[in-house]
């Protein structure tokens, strides 16, 4: 069985890094990972997207993406383009406190996170796309939320450790602002494609 996850935002707003700790937490896991990052040419305020594909066989080779089981939206600016990817039923998790972008709410399983309060309740508003990570982990149970903060610890770079407890903090909390396993990645009830 394959997951693909489509993450969107506005450079600057963690979706990589994001992106990056979903994909180590499912290789710790024993999952099989393909991550493909693209962003824009500026560092803050473009667009960036990340498409990244989790198994629980080996992925035979670089997989193109035209549909997908589940999506993050930091931000509705660069929504459009991964929407008309994702399949019926999908599974999205957008950040409240942003988006203001179209959604098919029938046709889509969608979990409105408020990750930028979220965030700052828990210390640093930088953490947001974190708490979106967190609860997109917990409403599908992807990963394990000791698995995502493990792969955080070792993705920040050294330079970067003041932000560490942030990031924990961010991750629980968004895995613990959702209803629980609500939308299963490994039910084994395969989505027609």
């Amino acid at each position: 069985m394959e997951r693909e996850i489509l993450l969107t935002g506005i450079g600057g707003q963690g979706v990589q890094l994001g992106s990056s700790i979903l994909a180590r937490a499912a290789v710790l896991e024993g999952r099989q990972v393909m991550l493909f990052g693209s962003y824009g040419g500026t560092m803050r305020g473009g667009p960036t997207d990340s498409t990244l594909v989790v198994a629980d066989a080996p992925i035979a080779s670089p997989p193109i993406v035209s549909r997908a089981w589940g999506a993050l939206a930091m931000h509705h600016a660069f929504w459009a383009p991964l929407r008309a990817k994702l399949r019926p039923g999908a599974v999205v998790a957008l950040n409240a406190s942003l988006f203001e972008g179209e959604v098919d709410r029938d046709a889509c399983r969608v979990f409105d996170v408020p990750a930028t309060e979220i965030a700052t309740q828990q210390g640093s508003v930088l953490a947001a796309a974190m708490v979106l990570v967190g609860a997109f982990a917990g409403v599908t149970g992807l990963v394990g939320v000791d698995s995502l903060v493990e792969a955080m610890r070792a993705l920040v770079p050294a330079y970067r450790v003041q932000h560490l407890d942030w990031n924990e903090r961010a991750l629980r909390a968004g895995f613990d602002a959702v209803p629980r396993g609500a939308a299963p990645a490994w039910s084994g009830e395969e989505q027609a494609a």
